[in-house]
């Protein structure tokens, strides 16, 4: 589900193309979204792919199953592809006639930026938990909600 949907309820054009972006990965890598990498600080694919594609190693998210069995070419494009569509800002995000064409031609891909939800590890005492900012969780793992009305 695209970030803009998720935390603010805000449907645009280009908030399926978030969804295809989730998917294309999951199908190069042969697993879900939500998969947890053991050698990674992320706790989602996505974030995963980023940093894959940071370090210059996006292929090492493809699914081992395959073996060499791949044009490598093409599956680094895919990743690309697949990246430009999670990207964090909406506006940012091909349009499904912009994917088409990608997929088709052999054309200069722009860089990706910064994709939404990256979920990483942080380890407080032995205990691990999870946050989007990289900042520190509770110390005391407690949380409190106060309901207001509208």
């Amino acid at each position: 589900m695209a970030q803009e949907y998720a935390m603010e309820g805000l449907y645009y054009i280009k908030s399926d193309i978030f969804s295809y972006g989730v998917l294309t990965l999951e199908i190069i890598s042969g697993k879900r979204n939500n998969h947890y990498h053991i050698a990674s600080p992320c706790l989602n694919l996505i974030g995963h792919a980023w940093d894959l594609w940071m370090e210059g190693k996006a292929l090492d998210i493809v699914d081992s199953s395959l073996g060499q069995a791949y044009p490598t070419h093409e599956i680094s494009r895919c990743i690309q592809i697949g990246l430009l569509c999670v990207q964090e800002q909406a506006t940012d995000r091909p349009t499904m006639v912009e994917i088409v064409f990608m997929l088709g031609n052999e054309t200069t891909l722009p860089a990706p930026n910064k994709p939404a939800f990256i979920n990483r590890k942080n380890i407080n005492n032995g205990q691990d938990s999870s946050n989007s900012a990289g900042a520190p969780g509770s110390i005391n793992d407690v949380t409190i909600s106060e309901l207001e009305a509208r």
